[in-house]
């Protein structure tokens, strides 16, 4: 079983300390490829292209000018300790141990405009590539075109080694539909994270991906490699809801945590 999580935004790359040495990225040649079209834009490119502000379009052109095209860099840091936002918050990656990182290794992916697939412990460098960018390319006009027919292929022989072939889907729609599911041998399982309050239940954007996340680390300390149970999973207060829940989206809800400083 493979769980599967978006990027983040935001990137922390100050040094985490960890047991485990840092892997370099499956898709190398790809990701020079791309970094080589990355370093010929200007600030205005970025920003009409991933629609950021002055400061971001600014900072990611020298990114992509300090990216160092044979993957080795100072600045590297591994994806599951470099990438910050509400996701990671939940995921938390960096008071995992080092016991968890390791089977981490083998059932967590990150999907990447930049780097295809991720694994959590391959170094990577600072850069912004939302997968839905329209990012021209010898392969098409967008990075969907790009990665078409690498990702799926990759889920399917990683997936080949797992005695439950299932794809948990923990990741945004943006990134998940790059992988092409039509092409995957993999029954794909989704959640839903529900909040309840004054007697209606409906989805948080802001709790939703620090769901994910935290899904996504109970999964892998709890050393779940089959999707029954997912059923169990029940940290942050949520709870499998069975009467929502189909073979596809599994459904979990809480009452809502009330805002902080109340």
């Amino acid at each position: 079983m493979l769980t599967l999580l978006s990027p983040a935004k935001k990137m922390n790359m100050d040094p985490a300390t960890t047991g485990l040495s840092a892997t370099r990225p499956r898709f190398e040649a790809d990701t020079r490829e791309l970094a080589v079209l990355a370093k010929t834009k200007t600030p205005d490119d970025l920003k009409k292209l991933m629609h950021i502000s002055d400061n971001l379009a600014n900072l990611n052109v020298e990114r992509f000018q300090a990216f160092n095209l044979d993957g080795q860099s100072n600045s590297a840091k591994s994806a599951g300790l470099a990438f910050d936002g509400d996701v990671y918050w939940g995921l938390e990656a960096k008071s995992m141990s080092d016991e968890d990182l390791a089977y981490a290794q083998d059932h967590l992916r990150i999907l990447s405009g930049l780097y295809g697939v991720l694994r959590p412990m391959d170094a990577i460098q600072p850069y912004r590539l939302e997968m839905g960018t329209k990012f021209e390319n010898a392969r098409g006009k967008n990075l969907y075109a790009f990665w078409k027919d690498v990702l799926a292929p990759a889920l399917n022989t990683e997936l080949e080694a797992h005695a439950d072939s299932t794809i948990v889907n923990l990741a945004s729609n943006e990134y998940f539909k790059a992988a092409d599911a039509k092409a995957l041998n993999s029954h794909v399982v989704s959640a839903k994270f529900m909040e309840d309050k004054d007697g209606k239940s409906r989805p948080v954007q802001y709790y939703t991906k620090f769901g994910r996340g935290l899904m996504a680390r109970w999964i892998m300390q709890n050393r779940v490699d089959r999707a029954e149970g997912l059923k169990d999973f029940d940290a942050g207060g949520y709870k499998f809801d069975p009467l929502r829940s189909t073979d596809d989206v599994l459904v979990y809800a809480r009452p809502q945590p009330p805002k902080k400083g109340k």
